[in-house]
Order: structure tokens, then C-alpha cells, then sequence
């Protein structure tokens, strides 16, 4: 029978490609090694992490030290499930995590510490729900959008032949009236239905589609509110629609600047995610880009609700931007999210990034 020799080749695929973080310490809590997955948690590269304590790399709620201490002298491992911790780089997460003391056959032992959060697990769950209820609700409305447009071609056509025949100038004040307000449902109808046919597919650079956002809406007249740029230029080119990729940025822009009213910041930023879950998909790279304003947020009762359509804050909103964007992102096998407290709303856009091979 042939033995299986794990090579440290093999090892080392094993772990760049596990989605739980991983992190080796030395008997002295010091940092010797984590994977790739705990690069992207902790926000750092193994360069700038390796050689860290492990009390100022996470900050855990209930005493961490003095159960890692009693697990490295009696040998023992143990694991604890939805522990809060607070990680170095300031993010809060939830997850389940486990401490395995390896002993040397010479030298002194080391901890493995390995990280898997909840949060991605729920936030998972979450666009699948998401996206399942988006794709009822465009369904819906859909058909609806159709029942709707077929009686308002009527509408308008009787109203034209009825101002033909009219002599009486004030009377075709109202058929006027009728016409117009029958294009008006035709445009909010055609908002409804989306953008028509298949997006066109080209390479593309994100910063040039923010860049054409951004000149779009930095000069609004009588506004103090300021644009600012946070990007990561080596980030590779995207497969996408930039037309659609426009109007989906352009649309959370514009919410953004909305919500802020005269005065206000806007950041526009850019970076690369590693092993990134979109819906039940995990991908090797995605790009991210957020769109952050320092405006009121989002009002709580809408947060849940602010991607389906006729969802709006403002009372002379039509609820439709938002929904169309999240549309736009998903024809690139994307998601949109969105994180909200008062002083602080990100507009996270996740879209994959096609590698070789």
C-alpha cells in the first residue's frame, strides 16, 4: 500500500486555501505565522504581523491569557464557541475558536489558533435570503410592470384621440394632463423593469468608472460636500458593463450626497479580498468598493428594506436607485451591502475578479 508524504508544499496549499484563519504563536504568545485568511481578518500582511503578542493582536471580552496559559503548561486543547473579540486592526467579530498546543521533539511548544467567524457564516445566510427575496420581488414586479404597460399605451392613445377631436382649448388642458401623466407611469414602469438585454463585457478598470462618478458629482452647485479618494491601484481589471457599473455607483453616490444635504464627505475605496463568499460562490479575489459618507445613516426601519423597490427615506424619492443598482451588481455576479449608524453608512459593492487558470 502507498504512504501518503505530506510535503511542506502540500501543507502550505493547504492552508493559503482554508477559509478559517490560522495563526501559530510561540510559547511566549508571539506571532510566528498566519494564513491567508487571517491576513484578510486582520486587515495586515505576515510582514507586518509576524512577531505581534497575541493580547495585542485580539482583544477578547472574557480573560483570553490565563485559559491559553493552563492550556501550553498541562498540554490540553480546548475550544469556545461565539466568543466576541476585538482584533487589532479595531474590527468586532463573533466566532468560534479552537487552541492546540504542537509539541516539538526538541525546543519549546507553540499554539495554534485557529479563527472561524460567525459573522461570515451569517452574513451569508443573509444575501442568500437577500437575494432570494430580490429575485421574487423582480418577478413580481415584472409582471406587473407588463399588466400595467399595456393599458397605459391605451390610456394615452384614447386621450390623444380625444384632443383631436376636441375644439375647446381649456378641455384639452386635461387630456394633456392624461398624456402626461401616462408618460410619467411609463418611465417609472420602464425604472421598474430594469435595463434591457445582456450587460456588454469588457475588461475594465474600476478607479475609471469611479473616476467618472466622481467628476459627475463633485462640482454640484452650492455644495460644500468633498470626494475623497482611497484607492488601491493594484487592483486588476474587472470583466464588466462599465455603462451599468456607472449607474450602479452613480445611484449609491447620489443617495449619499442626498443624505448629506449641503456640507459633507464622501470616501470612494478600493481593495482587493481574498477567498470572499458571494452568496454560496467563494471566489479567490473580489473586488470591493465602498462608498462612505459621514451623513445621518439610514433610518433604522428602513435598513433591512433599503435594496427592494419603493423603499425610500426621503419623502420625494421614488426608492428605485437603490434596487437598480443592487440589480446592475448582481448581472455582474455581485452583491451589494450595506452597513449604517449614524455618522457613518458604507455601501460595500463586491464583484468578482476573473484570474487565470
Amino acid at each position: 500500500m502507498a504512504v501518503a508524504v505530506i510535503t511542506p508544499s502540500i501543507l502550505s496549499r493547504v492552508l493559503d486555501n482554508l477559509s478559517d484563519a490560522v495563526l501559530l504563536f510561540d510559547a511566549d504568545f508571539r506571532l510566528r505565522y498566519l494564513n491567508p485568511s487571517a491576513e484578510m481578518l486582520f486587515g495586515g500582511s505576515s510582514r507586518q504581523l509576524v512577531g505581534l503578542p497575541l493580547t495585542e493582536l485580539i482583544i477578547s471580552r472574557d480573560p483570553l491569557m490565563p485559559v491559553l496559559e493552563e492550556s501550553l503548561r498541562s498540554g490540553h486543547p480546548f475550544s469556545k464557541h461565539e466568543q466576541a473579540f476585538e482584533l487589532l486592526n479595531g474590527q468586532e467579530i463573533t466566532a468560534d475558536f479552537s487552541v492546540t498546543i504542537l509539541h516539538e521533539v526538541v525546543g519549546r511548544p507553540e499554539i495554534l489558533f485557529e479563527l472561524k467567524p460567525m459573522d461570515r457564516i451569517m452574513r451569508i445566510s443573509r444575501e442568500e435570503t437577500m437575494v432570494s427575496q430580490q429575485d421574487a420581488t423582480r418577478e413580481l414586479l415584472r409582471g406587473l410592470a407588463h399588466e400595467i404597460k399595456n393599458p397605459l399605451g391605451g390610456l394615452r392613445g384614447a386621450a390623444q384621440l380625444l384632443e383631436k377631436q376636441l375644439q375647446d382649448d381649456e378641455l384639452k388642458e386635461y387630456t394633456r394632463v392624461i398624456i402626461d401623466e401616462a408618460d410619467r407611469l411609463q418611465k417609472l414602469v420602464n425604472r421598474l423593469l430594469g435595463p434591457s438585454g445582456m450587460p456588454k463585457l469588457r475588461p475594465l478598470n474600476i478607479h475609471e468608472v469611479l473616476e467618472y462618478v466622481r467628476n459627475l458629482t463633485v462640482n454640484h452647485e452650492g455644495s460644500d460636500i468633498l470626494i475623497h479618494r482611497d484607492y488601491d491601484p493594484s487592483i486588476p481589471d474587472i470583466i464588466g458593463d462599465s455603462d451599468l457599473l456607472i449607474q450602479a455607483v452613480l445611484n449609491i453616490v447620489n443617495n449619499a450626497r442626498q443624505a448629506l444635504g449641503r456640507r459633507g464627505n464622501i470616501i470612494l475605496r478600493t481593495r482587493a479580498l481574498r477567498k470572499f463568499t458571494i452568496g454560496q460562490q467563494q471566489h479567490r479575489l473580489v473586488l470591493q468598493t465602498q462608498i462612505i459618507d459621514d451623513g445621518p445613516g439610514v433610518p433604522a426601519e428602513i435598513r433591512d428594506k433599503i435594496f427592494f423597490p419603493m423603499i425610500t427615506g426621503r419623502a420625494e424619492g421614488t426608492g428605485l436607485g437603490l434596487s437598480i443598482a443592487q440589480r446592475l451588481i448582481h448581472q455582474h455576479g455581485g452583491l451589494i451591502e450595506c452597513d449604517s449608524t449614524p455618522g457613518k453608512t458604507v455601501f460595500s459593492i463586491h464583484i468578482p475578479i476573473l484570474t487565470q487558470g
